[in-house]
């Protein structure tokens, strides 16, 4: 029996790195397509908020989605789905994109989904909880700089 490889280190992977900059330049698309007009100093001005949205809200989920229900779903569905994505990690996402439904509009609930994969792929490939939360607090940052107006 073969031993396991294990992942490389977060701060030297390069899938890592390559989902921050695709991150990056949809986030900056978005930004150009909708040329928003928001204020982006609006995080000085509301710190408690931003703090909420940004650093709160991103680990509170990744706790209970990843956390907890991602490892819930891999104790009672543990199979690969053809492609990167576990049986869990896809039951995980769609409960969560559907709780995003409750608090934003439908486009942006629904575009919580592939960024919710992306959060439970590294949740798999690391067994940890500290990728998911660098990445989704990264992901809340830019959006709600951007498209946020408290």
């Amino acid at each position: 029996m073969a031993a396991q490889k294990s992942p490389p280190v977060l701060w030297c992977d390069f899938q890592f790195w390559a989902v921050i900059m695709a991150a990056l330049l949809f986030l900056f698309g978005l930004y150009l397509l909708s040329d928003p007009a928001t204020d982006l100093t609006w995080p000085f001005n509301f710190p408690k908020e931003f703090l909420l949205l940004v650093l709160v809200y991103p680990v509170l989920e990744e706790i209970v989605f990843r956390g907890l229900l991602q490892e819930r779903f891999h104790c009672w569905i543990s199979y690969q789905i053809p492609g990167l994505v576990s049986s869990s990690n896809l039951a995980t996402t769609l409960i969560f994109t559907a709780m995003h439904f409750i608090y934003h509009p439908p486009l942006w609930a629904a575009a919580v989904f592939i960024p919710s994969l992306i959060f439970g792929y590294f949740k798999d490939r690391y067994q940890s909880l500290k990728a998911p939360i660098i990445l989704h607090i990264f992901f809340n940052a830019g959006y709600f700089l951007i498209f946020f107006n408290p």
